[in-house]
């Protein structure tokens, strides 16, 4: 897992409206018991219940990663985002090789129940570098989503996302190290439509863990 770039570019590949989300929608129990080390293998039952779709989506996003961190063509294994870049540089002035490509959920207020880690992993192990949420339903979860180097972005005001949406954030990086309360992003259309991000209270220690990528890049240099 690799450290946060300075920008990164998210792709909504499932919105959940309703109140609330428990644990077990995201990665369900039961039937995953027997994949509970077996990282991908459990990450094939993320949100199983709730949105079939998210799987395929959450993988077609993360090739354009691997291929970026490989060093190869992003383009070629995610064609998308060829159009999506250029749009992006209509305003900005970003290079894709240096910008971290990944998938997000949107949901009311996910999380609720059990502290079950999965929850959050699965979604990592799939390329998932975000959520946006009104709010978090356990303090648990949110840290979970944090120690897998996620983003746990909060959004007051209301924006109808669409699946598919793209999702760019430019100096998320040193917007996490200065401490800023608000984190300017932007859909990716027509008119840009920039919204306003919040991640809340983080202590020194978690801007670091979600700095490195992950609580386990983190102990590496710590």
């Amino acid at each position: 897992m690799s450290a946060l770039t300075d920008d990164i570019l998210i792709k909504v590949v499932s919105e959940i409206h309703d109140p609330v989300t428990t644990t077990d929608e995201l990665i369900p129990s039961g039937e995953t018991s027997s994949f509970r080390s077996n990282p991908l293998g459990l990450a094939e039952f993320t949100l199983s219940r709730k949105d079939p779709e998210y799987v395929g989506k959450a993988k077609a996003v993360q090739l354009g990663e691997k291929a970026r961190v490989a060093g190869e063509d992003i383009f070629a294994a995610l064609p998308e985002a060829k159009e999506v870049f250029d749009k992006i540089n209509e305003k900005f002035d970003v290079d894709p090789a240096k910008t971290q490509i990944g998938s997000m959920v949107y949901a009311v207020k996910p999380g609720d129940g059990s502290a079950r880690e999965q929850a959050a992993s699965c979604q990592k192990v799939l390329g998932g570098w975000a959520n946006i949420a009104k709010e978090y339903a356990t303090k648990r979860y949110r840290s979970n989503l944090i120690n897998w180097g996620m983003l746990p972005f909060v959004m007051d005001e209301d924006y109808d996302f669409d699946v598919d949406d793209y999702v760019f954030i430019p100096g998320v990086a040193q917007a996490i190290r200065n401490k800023d309360e608000i984190i300017k992003a932007y859909v990716v259309n027509k008119d840009m439509k920039e919204l306003s991000l919040k991640l809340g209270d983080l202590t020194d220690d978690e801007r670091d863990i979600i700095l490195a990528g992950c609580l386990i890049n983190y102990y590496k240099t710590h």
